[in-house]
């Protein structure tokens, strides 16, 4: 049997030394003649169009593994017959909810101007906001939302919860704009979806007080970039953005109220030592035909 695996972080070494007996393709290799072989791929993590690209050359495909919690840039490029399975559980909710939280204090604090000070060598107070007594609007309340609330809660915060699954303490997205009114931060971490695209709208932006703080640890696509760009009142604080890489000419680079990291939220060392592992479970699964885990489209 055939496995395209990504070398990154010891993934292919690992199947390798767990299945001696599969053959193993590595993807940052050039050649790409065995591809009609292969019946399990693992997409690179953080890979591009080109990986996904690869899934319409392999006719004998039956598993496609992502090594990331989202697979909405992946799903409609799957076949039938093939299993889609994620990589929830690597630690990308925890990475995530951290990041999350780490841009908050980063943005309310004000600690990318203090960082700029500090590479003119310029001491200069300012006086930053606080956690403390804030109203944290969460949209999304899976894994990575519940991460961010337990995350949140010493702080002094008060939470509330919005997400496509009404429940107790949780309001459906009709209610969005109306909560939103009352929000001194809002975190999109709710899954893309045809019915999260643009959620958080030019409506959303504009309910918000102004000041208030959005934090993206999504994707890109759930906030309207445009309608946010206009919103010069408010401030925010993106892991991800519409376009990945943003491009250089985009204005959110030079606005003086938004702070950008570059999609690092599940990107951790705890995520790197157990994608491995995974993998070469997922890979002996398939091979010895016991049922994968985190299947998100099962082949039919």
């Amino acid at each position: 049997m055939t496995f395209l695996l990504p070398s990154a972080d010891g993934v292919a070494d690992e199947v390798a030394k767990r299945l001696p007996q599969a053959t193993i393709l590595r993807y940052e290799d050039s050649d790409t003649g065995g591809l009609a072989d292969v019946e399990f791929y693992c997409l690179p993590y953080m890979g591009n169009g080109a990986s996904v690209g690869l899934i319409a050359q392999m006719p004998r495909l039956r598993v496609v593994q992502s090594l990331s919690s989202g697979v909405d840039s992946v799903l409609d490029f799957v076949p039938g017959p093939v299993t889609l399975c994620n990589g929830s559980g690597l630690h990308h909710e925890e990475g995530t909810a951290e990041l999350a939280v780490a841009l908050i204090l980063a943005s309310l604090r004000q600690i990318p101007t203090f960082a700029l000070d500090q590479s003119r060598r310029s001491w200069h107070h300012l006086r930053t906001d606080s956690l403390d007594g804030k109203t944290v609007l969460l949209v999304g309340h899976g894994g990575i939302g519940q991460g961010i609330e337990r995350r949140l809660t010493p702080f002094g915060t008060q939470v509330v919860r919005v997400s496509r699954t009404a429940r107790d303490g949780v309001a459906p997205l009709s209610e969005l704009t109306r909560l939103a009114a009352a929000a001194d931060i809002l975190v999109a971490c709710i899954a893309l979806t045809p019915e999260t695209h643009g959620l958080i709208s030019g409506e959303v932006l504009a309910a918000l007080p102004s000041g208030a703080l959005v934090v993206n640890v999504g994707r890109g696509s759930l906030v309207d970039a445009a309608a946010l760009t206009v919103e010069g009142r408010l401030r925010a604080a993106l892991d991800v953005t519409d376009i990945e890489p943003l491009p250089a000419d985009r204005p959110e680079w030079g606005l003086p109220n938004v702070l950008i990291t570059p999609h690092i939220g599940g990107d951790t060392l705890a995520f790197a030592q157990r994608a491995p592992g995974f993998v070469a479970d997922q890979a002996e699964r398939h091979l010895t035909g016991q049922p994968l885990a985190n299947i998100v489209k099962p082949a039919r």
